[in-house]
């Protein structure tokens, strides 16, 4: 057997952390199975060999019978060899199990977070998705060791019953009898550690999405010199889940020191009742031994009994996590209409933005999050009336706007690997063009030619897909608009240079062009755009205004900005007042008609003397 790591994981059941761990068993179920057979074969015949020694005591050394010594010597021997070979395959065998349940589950985590998109942010913090990926998929799949030695601990049990029974009926009892027992006093053990494994998940998760905060932000902090509060507060919400910690590892203690030391008591009852009854006679010396023999071979099935318990406690608290985000759904996409055809205007009448389709648009505002918020309501990121054309864009299917409508949020996630994928270009389609001189040329050679990047939304319905030397030169063209060909100038290996996660190896300013690049590569026939150039400096960011320009002519482009540099070259601009526009114009118009306008513009340009600290990491405004 196997374990594909690209095959459809299935569809997962979701009433339940039993019920998903139950359905991971049953998507490997012949792999399951076989570890259970596995499991329970090895652990009977871990029994065998108390009574194939008492055989060979009493049949062979007791009489002197050499003979029949050798055959149950050798009957043992044999009886080893080949369980030591069928130990080796049941832990191959659960390894695969748990590796598949390991897998099974990233998958359906990852594609579950794939198809929430942009909603997942809103339902369920960044330290939730960490905490799944890094400590509840592992628990999970540890869990799934109760369909292999955990059910053949219970047929082993079993079987060591049946052969007790054959010495002697009382010694039987204890021994069937005994391990429920063990049960009832360790499960009320195991429903308090449920409890306090859940709280101390669910603080673990609060404090990773912290973690990735301060990891994303420590710079900026320590500018602002913030860094202290934040750390306190951070050192308080750790110690409080280090005292959570506690109290689970306490409990956890407990039930693995009663979980050893109640079998061994258990087990000494039985050797003592058995050396009783072979005082006594109603026993063979053979049959003591094997009396022994047997309740050290419980050593093991009771042993994972106890550890079975332990996991599922564990896992089911970790599935009803995991199922608890794959419950999580986007919100209902109700459209039936298609999209307009033709570059329409788009309208939010919360605002009053008019957005003309081809022309570059501004939108001006005191407060960054009305700009945003209008942004996010014109590509349907949240519920509005805003129209496409005379089509509500509630009434549009979501992967027509989303194949059409592009929003470049400045903080957007930039993933770890080498340059040209976090741009969006793969290496097999550079053309050859990984090196800094196949892409970006010398200083002097001219990027941009005549005409933009290809239109793929208007290209026609049998158009071939791009060549190497299209992808090539449309990555060109986008890198040249968001003046970013220094980034890859300084890189030791060009586009080939490998970036950390976030690109946190890069100056803010940097990644901010970056991700502009990376926007502009896919050529959108609506480009929402919020502040594309708050973290570069005066002469970076003139220098991108007129590439934008350029590069988007047009297009349908809308800037969400207060920077004099990129207002200069918009079509339209909008100031807005409490989330309405105010007024509507060019830039050098609203200077000269509104003193409101101008207020906030006159305080941004006071501010444009950016310096390199905005490029490593600090935003000029």
């Amino acid at each position: 057997m196997r374990i594909d790591a690209y095959e459809d994981p299935g569809t997962p059941d979701r009433r339940g952390g039993w019920r998903y761990l139950a359905w991971l068993v049953r998507r490997q179920w012949p792999r399951c199975l076989a570890g259970a057979v596995l499991a329970s074969v090895w652990m009977v015949l871990l029994a065998a060999t108390p009574y194939l020694m008492a055989r060979a005591v009493d049949h062979g050394l007791e009489p002197g019978d050499m003979g029949a010594l050798a055959g149950w010597t050798g009957a043992m021997v044999a009886v080893g060899g080949f369980n030591a070979w069928l130990s080796v395959m049941r832990h191959r065998t659960m390894t695969k199990v748990r590796m598949d349940a390991n897998f099974r589950t990233v998958k359906v985590v990852v594609g579950h977070a794939t198809r929430l998109g942009a909603a997942l942010r809103g339902q369920v913090g960044t330290g939730e998705v960490v905490t799944i990926g890094v400590g509840d998929v592992q628990t999970i799949s540890t869990s799934l060791t109760a369909v292999g030695p955990g059910v053949g601990a219970i047929v082993a049990y079993a079987a060591v019953g049946g052969l007790m029974l054959s010495v002697s009926t009382r010694l039987a009892l204890v021994v069937l009898l005994g391990v429920p027992l063990l049960g009832l006093l360790l499960g009320p053990l195991m429903g308090r550690l449920q409890g306090r494994e859940a709280e101390y998940r669910e603080r673990q998760s609060v404090l990773t999405a912290r973690i990735g905060d301060l990891a994303g932000g420590l710079r900026v902090l320590n500018g602002l010199g913030g860094k202290g509060l934040v750390a306190d507060a951070f050192h308080r919400d750790s110690g409080r889940l280090r005292e959570q910690g506690y109290r689970v590892g306490a409990m956890t203690s407990w039930i693995q020191a009663l979980g050893v030391g109640l079998p061994m008591l258990f087990l000494a009852l039985v050797t003592w009742l058995g050396a009783r009854q072979a005082a006594q006679g109603h026993i063979s010396v053979g049959e003591l031994v094997s009396v022994y023999g047997y309740v050290v071979a419980l050593g093991w099935p009771v042993a994972f009994l106890i550890e079975m318990g332990h996991q599922l406690s564990r896992g089911v608290v970790a599935a009803r996590r995991v199922v608890a985000f794959l419950r999580l759904e986007p919100a209902p996409d109700e459209g039936t209409r298609d999209a307009p055809a033709e570059p329409s205007v788009l309208h939010d009448p919360a605002s009053g933005v008019r957005i003309t389709p081809g022309r570059l648009t501004a939108l001006v505002t005191t407060h960054p999050s009305d700009a945003t918020g209008i942004l996010d309501r014109l590509a349907r990121y949240t519920p509005s009336n805003a129209t496409w054309g005379d089509i509500p864009l509630a009434d549009i299917p979501l992967p027509q706007i989303r194949s059409r409508i592009l929003i470049a949020d400045p903080e957007a996630d930039l993933f770890a690997g080498p340059l040209h994928d976090v741009i969006g270009v793969p290496e097999t389609n550079l053309g050859g063009a990984g090196t800094l001189s196949a892409v970006i040329g010398d200083e002097d050679t001219p990027l941009w030619g005549a005409g933009n990047c290809a239109t793929s939304h208007n290209a026609p319905a049998d158009a071939q897909p791009p060549s190497r030397a299209d992808e090539s030169a449309h990555l060109t063209q986008a890198i040249h608009a968001a003046a970013a060909e220094d980034i890859i100038r300084a890189l030791p290996d060009g586009l080939k240079t490998p970036v950390a996660a976030q690109a946190r190896d890069l100056s803010g300013g940097q990644r901010q062009r970056i991700r502009l690049a990376r926007a502009l590569l896919t050529d959108p026939e609506v480009l929402l755009a919020a502040e594309p150039t708050s973290a570069l400096d005066a002469h970076t960011e003139a220098t991108v205004a007129d590439r934008l320009e350029q590069a988007r002519r047009g297009r349908t482009t809308v800037l969400a900005a207060t920077s004099p540099l990129l207002l200069d070259r918009a079509d339209v601009v909008h100031h807005l007042v409490d989330g309405k526009v105010a007024a509507t114009g060019t830039h050098r118009e609203l200077l000269a008609t509104e003193p409101g306008y101008r207020a906030l513009v006159a305080r941004d340009d006071e501010g444009a003397e950016d310096t390199e600290g905005a490029e490593e990491g600090a935003p000029a405004r």
